[in-house]
């Protein structure tokens, strides 16, 4: 039976954000999950992976970055977005403590999300573990404009899901980035990937790309514990 999604609504200063946490019988860790700069919490993807991660014993708290919830178009600055991921990291511990669970609190995002996840973590949030399900390494055609230096002092277990034909990461520059990393951080590709990880020639909705990925992540997780 699918987990049943609670609406949430998370203080950030002085300002609201929206989030959906769920959570599946006894789960063994939450995962918080920020979307990318094109899509909101809603987005099929985003819902998708979350299922699936339910499916998987795993609670989950999605949420809205304050721009997304405005509906403006432009990305938050790094200091507004890292002040809504420590206020969804909160609103996590929060609900983990109010069904009586236990187990780590993760941080994971698509894109957009997972780099101001990891820059939060860089800047004292505390995480578990962080998921990039497709880093956004550099912007698309511009290799040199590397956003890499903020992962090199990060310790903590990383898993990079990158589709292989992504044009945010060219794939040499990603596998040395995280070679560099050290142990901690771990490469998995998507073979025929793009950013939004469809595969040519595979006709899958959003919903069900998204669950594709779940199971390598719970995985990950429950290596880790």
């Amino acid at each position: 039976m699918p987990a049943a999604e609670s609406p949430v609504i998370i203080p950030v200063g002085d300002l609201e954000v929206s989030g959906v946490y769920a959570r599946p019988d006894h789960p063994f860790a939450t995962l918080v999950l920020a979307h990318g700069a094109g899509a909101g919490m809603e987005h099929p993807f985003m819902s998708g992976f979350t299922r699936g991660l339910n499916d998987d014993g795993v609670a989950t708290l999605r949420f809205n970055f304050p721009y997304r919830e405005a509906g403006r178009k432009f990305p938050d600055r790094p200091p507004a977005a890292i002040a809504t991921w420590r206020a969804a990291m909160d609103e996590a511990a929060r609900q983990r403590l109010a069904h009586g669970g236990s187990g780590p609190v993760w941080a994971a995002g698509k894109s957009f999300g997972g780099r101001m996840a990891s820059m939060a973590v860089a800047e004292g949030m505390e995480a578990a573990g962080l998921v990039y399900l497709g880093y956004p390494l550099h912007p698309p055609g511009k290799p040199e404009k590397l956003r890499d230096g903020h992962l090199y002092g990060l310790t903590l277990p990383m898993l990079f899901l990158q589709g292989s034909r992504d044009t945010f990461a060219t794939p040499e520059l990603l596998e040395g980035v995280v070679s560099r990393i050290g142990p901690s951080a771990v490469l998995e590709w998507i073979q025929g990937g793009d950013h939004s990880f469809a595969v040519a020639g595979t006709k899958r909705d959003a919903a069900e790309i998204g669950a594709s990925l779940a199971p390598a992540v719970a995985e990950f997780m429950r290596t880790r514990l």
